[in-house]
């Protein structure tokens, strides 16, 4: 799957990486490197998205990265 957004920062617990998607989803980063952690980066990233597994920030579905670039 691929999706375009903003990348964020969300002070919940320890902190979270989100994908703020072009399609008004939210989604939980996971994968990709550090680079990718640069709240305000508008990226395209491919991956999987996993609906299945239960996370502790509850911001939206876990988006696992295999590749993605920024715009």
């Amino acid at each position: 799957m691929k999706l375009t957004g903003v990348v964020g920062f969300r002070d919940l617990e320890t902190g979270v990486w989100v994908l703020e998607a072009d399609d008004g989803k939210t989604y939980l980063l996971a994968g990709g490197d550090r680079k990718i952690k640069k709240s305000g980066a508008r990226i395209e990233a491919e991956g999987d998205v996993d609906s299945q597994s239960a996370t502790f920030a509850m911001v939206g579905d876990r988006f696992v990265v295999r590749s993605y670039r920024f715009l």
